[in-house]
């Protein structure tokens, strides 16, 4: 196992510089086929899957509401505000303002696909290989450095519309000017559309990350021949 954990390094190594079919030459049958194209193209596939099957269950009803993975809750200085609502019996005001949040962010997640889908087409086999031999969430990182900018510009403006649809902004003005007319409380005014924007990124590349989790330890999960040829690799 050590030996083959070796022999698979060096053939990354050495692909930069042109010498990986030399090396390929020596790996264990049933991977000498393999080469740049295909190593680049398994990872493409990998993301692209992730895409369709997880970034694309964020943009239904529920979507973040229902998912306690990236259901986005109040921010810690709202906390208290949705607490002591409760408290003085506005338990469903508070819910109705926990829901639009999510709302906003499984409306802005439609804008992503396009972006994360010129992002992947960019791979590069330097980057694949750093990839496929990277942590767990390797290439979720790769998307994270490639389309945060792209998508927090996106997301921020359709959450703002999604606010506005769905009345969140008057909803959460009535909510805190409740809270802030309580006596002894002290008045808060959060930047609501800064802080969803911010989680639904989040939320956005958690998911991604699930799947891709999936198919580097699970050979199940490898459902087309490019992903178990490639993969098999980082075994």
């Amino acid at each position: 196992m050590y030996k083959k954990i070796s022999v698979l390094v060096l053939v990354f190594q050495l692909a930069a510089c042109g010498e990986l079919q030399q090396v390929v030459n020596q790996l264990p049958q049933g991977t000498q086929s393999i080469g740049n194209a295909e190593i680049a193209g398994g990872l493409r596939e990998a993301l692209n899957k992730g895409i369709d099957k997880q970034v694309s269950k964020l943009t239904q009803a529920d979507g973040f509401f229902k998912n306690e993975l990236v259901k986005i809750l109040l921010p810690e200085e709202l906390q208290k505000v949705d607490k002591t609502l409760r408290d003085i019996g506005l338990s469903k005001l508070a819910d109705e303002g926990l829901k639009v949040l999510n709302r906003a962010a499984e409306d802005a997640v439609g804008e992503a696909t396009p972006i994360f889908v010129d992002a992947v087409k960019g791979i590069t086999f330097a980057d694949a290989k750093n990839i496929l031999l990277g942590a767990d969430n390797a290439a979720t990182q790769y998307l994270d450095n490639a389309t945060n900018k792209a998508l927090y510009n996106k997301f921020k403006p359709v959450i703002q519309s999604s606010f506005d649809k769905v009345g969140a902004d008057k909803i959460w003005s009535n909510l805190i000017n409740r809270y802030n007319s309580i006596p002894l409380t002290k008045n808060v005014n959060p930047d609501l559309t800064e802080y969803v924007t911010q989680e639904a990124l989040e939320g956005v590349y958690t998911m991604i990350a699930v799947e891709e989790k999936e198919i580097r330890t699970k050979v199940s999960s490898r459902t087309t021949d490019l992903l178990r040829k490639v993969f098999v690799l980082q075994d």
